[in-house]
């Protein structure tokens, strides 16, 4: 089984670099389950229903989030469908760690067209980042969850945090139990993909879709001001050099270990 899970689409740079590579690396890679983390793909902040509308009609099974998902407001409506429901809005994802009641869900438990069973869950780390719960033991709970309800092996999880140490740690944690954990947030792709000894596929950061001559994503004079005099000023997406960061997973759909994982990185 083939999984492709695209980093942090940033704005519409991030949106079009997308539109453009999917198709080829879907079917050169014989994808079966695209995972895509879109909580920035709305001018770089937040995601809207119409966006996340055109992300699944790439072929996104689920979309992912993080700490941006609340800028647009527009999104909450769309999220709060029932537990059981497919609906898309039901498979865009925020952190799972967030305080209860908030709007949406964490997890997503589907079968694709084979009968295949899988999960994707979103957490968000706890280290330099806003206030959350235990990214650690809320996999745990989350874990024990999937196994009564779906038994799906084929497990995927979005960890958007600050901190490599963090990412790491979860990683280990969670070897064995999960077929690939792949960082988001950083927007910086890292080169320590692999699969660890009881494997799951690992990644501290996949990185962004969008716009590389920038600041994480950002117009760079914007924030070159801001590190130079400390004052506030509105951001602004940057445009320039626009690449594709994904990452490629093989793993063994009876059993959900992975078995091969590579980082791809596509520019116009």
């Amino acid at each position: 089984m083939n999984i492709l899970f695209v980093g942090d689409v940033f704005g519409s740079p991030g949106r079009h670099i997308v539109r453009e590579h999917l198709p080829h690396v879907l079917e050169t890679n014989a994808v079966d389950l695209l995972v895509i983390n879109g909580e920035n793909s709305a001018g770089g902040f937040g995601i809207t229903p119409s966006i996340a509308e055109e992300l699944f009609d790439l072929g996104a099974h689920v979309i992912t989030t993080g700490n941006h998902i609340w800028d647009k407001k527009e999104i909450f409506e769309y999220m709060t469908v029932p537990y059981d429901s497919h609906e898309r809005g039901r498979r865009v994802i925020r952190p799972a760690n967030y305080a209860v009641n908030t709007p949406g869900y964490g997890l997503y438990q589907g079968e694709l067209p084979t009968g295949q069973a899988y999960a994707v869950i979103n957490l968000q780390g706890r280290v330099f980042m806003s206030s959350c719960d235990d990214p650690f033991r809320k996999a745990d709970e989350l874990l024990a969850q999937i196994e009564r309800e779906s038994g799906a092996k084929v497990i995927l999880l979005d960890l958007h945090g600050e901190a490599t140490s963090e990412k790491v740690a979860l990683g280990w944690y969670l070897d064995g139990r999960l077929t690939a954990l792949l960082g988001t947030h950083t927007h910086i792709p890292t080169a320590d993909e692999r699969v660890l000894p009881n494997g799951t596929a690992y990644q501290t950061d996949v990185g962004m879709s969008g716009p590389y001559d920038s600041v994480i994503g950002v117009e760079v004079e914007l924030v070159l001001k801001r590190f130079l005099t400390g004052m506030p000023g509105k951001f602004e997406p940057a445009k320039g050099n626009p690449k594709m960061c994904a990452t490629l997973i093989e793993c063994n759909g009876a059993t959900g270990r992975a078995h091969r994982i590579q980082r791809i990185m596509l520019g116009e």
